[in-house]
């Protein structure tokens, strides 16, 4: 048996539907600061309590000996503290990735040293990266709108690429590129092999330095901290960038022709 409904009845309820208040959404989440908040604390302090002293070449030279010693009788030990350590100094962005870049090279040699580095660099830069798309990225996006997300697209589109002529090339700030990845949107994935990847040729130049520090403070010379702008160096870096950039190229051209 059918029950009459009232017509009135039908009409403000289907408006009522129809009328729906979006569900309400999430406030801003202070938890999510708190990833930026460890991170730029930890810059703090280390300038308060003058730490920065000890992260510079004179202090490499004024323990030389003690540093080859602890190495020679706690190899592994070691390993693992100059890993932690300089995965620190990239998460906090602290200056002083060159310095320790020698060190590793003159402690443990250019292979050993160079991959310990880079181990721990990519460490420190996917911190900082898992940071500021947490505490940054969604925020971001909410206000900058089309532009960023045009923007976005674009980076996207190349951005194993984008990724490798940043890394390869030291146009920016280390620090810089491992935060705006993070604000456009690209995959983890993609952010740890493209930093790994295009790290590795410079960190191994400064790691051949290291190497070959004790042999040059024997002889009262400091080494070249530019190294990386000589040419013979940065030509072949610009060259490899240049490599990374034709699937652009090619993605570029493809797009055109297909317009036309």
């Amino acid at each position: 048996m059918s029950v009459m409904r009232d017509p009135v009845e039908e009409t403000e309820k289907q408006a009522e539907e129809v009328h729906l208040p979006p569900a309400p959404q999430r406030g801003f989440s202070v938890k999510r600061l708190i990833p930026v908040g460890i991170l730029l604390a930890g810059l703090g302090g280390f300038f308060a309590l003058g730490l920065d002293r000890y992260l510079s070449f004179q202090t490499l030279v004024d323990n030389r000996d003690w540093l080859q010693m602890q190495v020679a009788e706690n190899q592994a030990l070691t390993f693992l503290a100059y890993i932690v350590i300089y995965a620190l100094v990239v998460a906090f962005s602290i200056p002083g990735g060159t310095i320790m870049t020698l060190a590793g090279g003159f402690l443990f040699g250019t292979w050993i040293g160079g991959s310990l580095t880079v181990l721990a660099a990519t460490l420190g830069s996917t911190a900082v990266f898992l940071a500021a798309r947490s505490a940054l990225g969604g925020a971001l996006r909410a206000r900058a709108g089309g532009y960023l997300e045009r923007m976005e697209k674009g980076f996207q589109e190349n951005a194993l690429s984008y990724l490798l002529v940043l890394r390869l090339v030291p146009i920016f700030p280390f620090w810089l590129v491992n935060i705006v990845p993070a604000l456009l949107g690209v995959p983890l994935r993609i952010y740890v092999i493209g930093t790994l990847a295009g790290i590795i040729p410079g960190t191994f130049v400064y790691a051949s330095v290291g190497a070959g520090l004790g042999s040059l403070l024997d002889r009262g010379e400091t080494p070249d901290f530019g190294i990386i702008f000589d040419p013979q160096v940065l030509l072949p870096l610009l060259a490899l960038a240049a490599l990374a950039l034709l699937p652009v190229g090619y993605r570029y051209l493809k797009n055109r022709n297909a317009k036309a």
